[in-house]
């Protein structure tokens, strides 16, 4: 369906760079599952700081209709009150799932500050929410959709459909 040929493990070089300039002593990563918790979770190896998980699925706007999607729930080993929170997610497109974390992660305590993190903005925000960094930057139409996978060894790879 689309031509989009991305190498996810350069982004996840690049990204990783991103990061690193906007970690503070008090920084966790957070995670949005999935992708992102794969992502959180080795640049959370690489750059030693603490991470989490954080699931969208009790906070989103479209739970009437998608009902509880099979995910892993949150997991924030460390006290969210007065941290620095980078969440990190794989593609941020209209920011609702950015939105629904949000609330989740604001659940768990009053962080100093949130910012976000994300391999690929694909644009075609539908809410005011606005990545700190991102790897790269795509043009998709609305009917195309960007996932990331991880191999068993660990390798980040998209499929766009």
């Amino acid at each position: 369906m689309s031509d989009l040929k991305l190498d996810a493990e350069a982004l996840y070089l690049v990204l990783k760079k991103g990061v690193q300039r906007l970690l503070t002593p008090d920084t966790a990563l957070v995670g949005i599952w999935s992708g992102g918790a794969w992502l959180a979770e080795r640049l959370a190896a690489d750059l030693g700081v603490a991470s989490g998980v954080i699931s969208s699925a009790l906070h989103r706007d479209d739970f009437g209709s998608r009902g509880l999607a099979k995910a892993d729930h949150t997991t924030l080993p460390f006290d969210v009150n007065g941290r620095d929170i980078l969440l990190i997610d794989d593609v941020l497109y209209t920011g609702r799932t950015t939105r629904a974390v949000i609330n989740e992660l604001f659940d768990f305590g009053r962080p100093a500050s949130v910012q976000l993190a994300v391999l690929v903005d694909r644009g075609g925000r539908q809410l005011p929410i606005e990545a700190a960094f991102s790897a790269a930057r795509v043009a998709l139409g609305s009917d195309q959709h960007l996932r990331l996978a991880r191999s068993e060894d660990g390798r980040f790879s998209f499929e766009v459909k």
